[in-house]
């Protein structure tokens, strides 16, 4: 079956998607060759027969076992098989939905009895003249076959027979066994459940031959009669003679085994019925005092007659007069002794009536059991059954038609949605497994699955790392659920109970409610924005909490002033003004002061970095939304259809990736057409902020400190330099020191 490593004959392509590589299947050589394809190369390797947008006959007819579920096995077989009918395979890759007469291998004996039959199906349809045979034709005349009398499946029903006596025994074996299914869709009887009932049919006459030997019933014909009546009342008698060796063992007992006046009384408030039903559970007759010890007194023997319960008279009397009369003659009363030997009498009727050989064919009763099992009813089924076997031969041909028929539409297509997922990654046809298209948030998202149990479904689904919504949806009294992968925009506003519209395949609009949702990243994009979002979150969560402070606060405020209107809190004391608290003055100071030098010394730094200042800006918004984009782009990559289709009772043989580029083209998201025109001017837009001026003004405050402290000077001209604007003071020259002036009086020192 090509699972082996070894080299192969048959030369194969392959394409990558998916982050594997699939074989690209492209000719009727390539279906026929499968099995000449190592099973590790496959992307699938089972899949079922239910949820999935293809047609269901078709799934039928490759599913060769009829376990509901397709293997590659399945798949294999099917190309072996519609490609050897064909004069060329290559009509398999076409997927025409008319098969051409002309197309079928005539020279083998089954291409032979395909075109015949397929000629007979046109000609019965009054398409003589056709040379195609359409699926709808095939099928067509397929159900018809099936819907007649003898339709080859190997199964007769009572319609089968003229002859009343045959139809009854038909029905007689039906009843008894259950019968098996017959294609026109009424139970019958195939070859093996007719052997079956006959062999049941011997095997129970012979248990009844067995029940009339003397052994066995003892009192003739009586013994049947006797021994139901005896059943009838055994476990009261047993009751009663079990109260009576209580009461001889201790007489204080008696009351209680004769019932007490309390439980007459629940009774007897009400109006008792004429068969005094009220009383079946009471003993069957009552326990007298004083003689209970002794044989064969009232105490101790049970009364057929009078003292008997009401409620069993009537079956007392059938036990006295089927039973007794017959074993031990008449009776008034009955003692323990007489009852054992009644039992005696019948014990091995009994013993022999409790394990009926043959029991599938009891209910029909002795005499027609001896009936059927005597005559020849087996030899006239078996007659029918040998004419419906003669029509297994036209029955397959029709069926090979209807067969070749669907595998030349459908195969091909087929096996690009399981040996390999060229549908799903080719993005030209959708995959079997996608059911249709959810519309939902401004998005249209086009991998959306089938689900018959989301808590088994869920709880591996989870493993594709994707944001899965699953969704309830309804057309009129139908009710599904799907689930459908979000791989482009952001989940924001994807919540439980958000509707939506579902178009299936057929282009049907279908009601959708998300009931359950599985998180993941769903772009980059959103993991950027997301620390700015989780930020503008946090500052709206705490002036709301602020406000409503704020508003309690002023409630009591108004409590307060309204109580003290009364006159009520002019009797206290005048409340002492609240004294500042310098500490926490201070420490509000510095923390103030904190983050304004913080921030002052981010601008400075960024300022500082000149040219390279976007830089500087860039850097800092990395530090902020890095760590999460990096974690979302490494978690996209992991996304994995594999575990959404596993989850479905798929067996996917590789790891069928989703990444960026390709999850964004299952998922649109709203965008205006190309060319479209649209008018700017919102009528009922809100009153828009003066956003430019706000800006304007804090770039000022922002700029004129740092232009103050000279920060901004390698950046400007000379004549906007804050040391040109403002320069600095020159110092005035300080005198000089005043030097003597020499003495001319006094001569120079001669010079020697």
């Amino acid at each position: 079956m090509g699972t082996g490593n070894g080299s192969q004959a048959y030369r194969w392509s392959f394409f990558r998607a998916g982050g594997v590589n699939q074989v690209r299947l492209a000719s009727g050589a390539d279906l026929m060759n499968l099995d000449q394809l190592d099973q590790k190369l496959w992307v699938a390797l089972a899949c079922p027969t239910t949820g999935l947008e293809f047609d269901d006959r078709t799934l039928e007819l490759i599913d060769a076992d009829g376990d509901r579920r397709i293997r590659a096995v399945d798949v294999i077989g099917a190309g072996k098989w519609a490609g050897a009918l064909l004069k060329n395979p290559d009509d398999l890759v076409r997927g025409n939905d008319a098969l051409p007469l002309a197309a079928i291998d005539e020279s083998t004996a089954a291409g032979k009895a395909i075109v015949m039959s397929a000629k007979s199906i046109l000609q019965s349809r009054g398409k003589g003249d056709a040379i195609a045979i359409s699926v709808a034709d095939a099928t067509s005349a397929v159900s018809a076959f099936e819907a007649q009398t003898f339709n080859g499946d190997g199964v007769i029903t009572p319609d089968a027979s003229d002859d009343d006596a045959t139809r009854a025994a038909i029905t007689d074996a039906i009843a008894c066994t259950g019968g098996v299914p017959d294609k026109c869709g009424k139970q019958g009887l195939d070859a093996k459940t007719l052997d079956v009932f006959f062999a049941e049919l011997e095997t129970h006459r012979a248990w009844l031959a067995k029940g009339d030997e003397p052994a066995i019933s003892t009192l003739g014909a009586e013994t049947a009669d006797a021994a139901a009546a005896l059943a009838v009342v055994e476990a009261k008698i047993d009751d009663f003679f079990a109260r009576v060796r209580l009461v001889t063992y201790d007489d204080r007992a008696l009351a209680a085994a004769n019932r007490d006046e309390k439980d007459y009384a629940a009774i007897l408030a009400v109006d008792l019925s004429a068969t005094g039903k009220e009383l079946i559970g009471f003993p069957i007759a009552r326990v007298f005092a004083g003689s209970a010890g002794s044989a064969g007194s009232a105490g101790s023997t049970l009364p057929l007659h009078s003292g008997v319960n009401p409620t069993w008279v009537p079956a007392m009397t059938a036990f006295h007069e089927k039973s007794v009369k017959p074993v031990l003659g008449e009776r008034a009363q009955l003692s323990e002794a007489d009852f054992a030997a009644i039992r005696g009498k019948l014990a091995a009727y009994r013993a022999w009536s409790a394990d009926p050989a043959g029991a599938s064919v009891q209910k029909l009763g002795p005499a027609r059991v001896r009936e059927l099992a005597s005559g020849n009813r087996k030899a006239g089924i078996t007659a029918l059954l040998d004419r419906e076997k003669a029509m297994e031969v036209p029955a397959q041909a029709i069926g090979d038609v209807e067969k070749l028929a669907r595998f030349h539409r459908d195969l091909f297509q087929l096996c690009n949605n399981f040996v390999s997922f060229r549908d799903f990654y080719g993005r030209r046809d959708k995959a079997i497994f996608q059911s249709g298209t959810l519309y939902l948030d401004q998005r249209a998202c086009e991998l959306c699955i089938q689900v018959t149990d989301m808590a088994k479904h869920g709880a591996m689904a989870s493993l594709a790392r994707s944001y899965l919504a699953y969704c309830e949806i309804t057309r009129g009294s139908e009710k599904k659920t799907i689930v459908a992968a979000f791989t482009a925009g952001d989940s924001e506003n994807l919540m439980v109970g958000r509707n939506g519209v579902f178009y299936d395949r057929k282009g049907r609009d279908w009601d959708a409610t998300i009931v359950k949702t599985i998180d993941a990243p769903i772009s980059v994009r959103q993991a950027f924005l997301a620390p700015y979002k989780k930020l503008a979150r946090f500052i709206e969560d705490q002036a709301a909490k602020q406000a409503a402070a704020a508003d309690e606060a002023s409630n009591a405020r108004l409590t307060s002033a309204a109580q003290g209107a009364t006159g009520a809190a002019a009797a206290k004391p005048p409340e002492a003004k609240p004294k500042i608290d310098i500490g926490m003055v201070a420490a509000l100071g510095v923390a103030v002061g904190g983050i304004a030098a913080a921030f002052g010394g981010l601008l400075n730094s960024l300022f500082g970095l000149g040219v390279f200042m976007p830089l500087g800006f860039l850097a800092l918004m990395l530090a902020i939304s890095g760590p999460s984009m990096v974690i979302a782009y490494l978690k996209l990559r992991q996304r994995n259809l594999g575990p959404l289709l596993d989850a479905n009772g798929w067996a996917v043989n590789t790891a069928a990736k989703i990444n960026v580029p390709f999850g964004g083209s299952l998922t649109a998201v709203a965008a205006l057409p190309p060319g479209s025109g649209r008018q700017l001017v919102d009528p009922f837009a809100e009153k828009g902020r003066p956003w430019k001026t706000y800006g304007v003004l804090v770039l000022v405050l922002v700029l004129i400190p740092l232009w103050g402290l000279g920060k901004l000077d390698p950046y400007l001209p000379a004549v906007a330099k804050r040391s040109t604007v403002f320069p600095a003071p020159v110092a005035s020259p300080s005198p000089a020191p005043s030097v003597p002036a020499p003495d001319v009086s006094v001569p120079p020192p001669a010079v020697p």
